[in-house]
């Protein structure tokens, strides 16, 4: 999803077309908000009988899903053109069994931005890792999930 047409499109188009996007479609997981400004994110994955498992709770792989491109995709235009953002690596730790609806907020906050730019002046990448909870409706921690995010400048190439 690293394309230079999805480095333009707004929030609000990204939102449309992420919740028509099959693999979330078919998971039955909703992007509920993208914000303007590329800082937020929040996604909702309700619990139907054909994403459930043999013992009645979510399917660990749309719990991973759900949690997937976020950071990329935040980052990405956060960072703007001149940086490369690519998917490292993802963990996830199951907590509790998902029963009920359950939902996962990407935040990246200016000081988190002025960190990572401050960063890429003395190294040429980074990998940071972000940490996400999964709650339910109740806010009871379902799991955690880790995304470790490539960053680096793109290289100049001479003309």
């Amino acid at each position: 999803m690293q394309s230079t047409s999805m480095k333009t499109v707004s929030a609000k188009n990204l939102k449309r077309l992420l919740n028509i996007w099959p693999p979330f479609w078919g998971s039955g997981i909703r992007v509920t908000e993208l914000a303007d400004d590329w800082s937020y994110a929040k996604v909702r994955l309700r619990k139907y009988w054909f994403n459930r498992n043999y013992v009645d709770v979510h399917y660990g792989g749309s719990l991973f899903s759900m949690c997937d491109p976020f950071y990329m995709l935040l980052l990405l235009h956060k960072m703007g053109r001149e940086y490369v953002v690519w998917d490292k690596k993802a963990e996830i730790k199951f907590i509790k069994p998902g029963r009920k609806d359950v939902f996962a907020e990407f935040k990246i906050t200016e000081d988190m931005m002025s960190e990572l730019k401050q960063q890429l002046e003395t190294q040429d990448k980074i990998e940071p890792v972000f940490e996400v909870d999964i709650t339910d409706t109740d806010g009871t921690l379902i799991a955690k999930v880790w995304k470790t995010i490539h960053i680096s400048k793109k290289q100049k190439t001479a003309s």
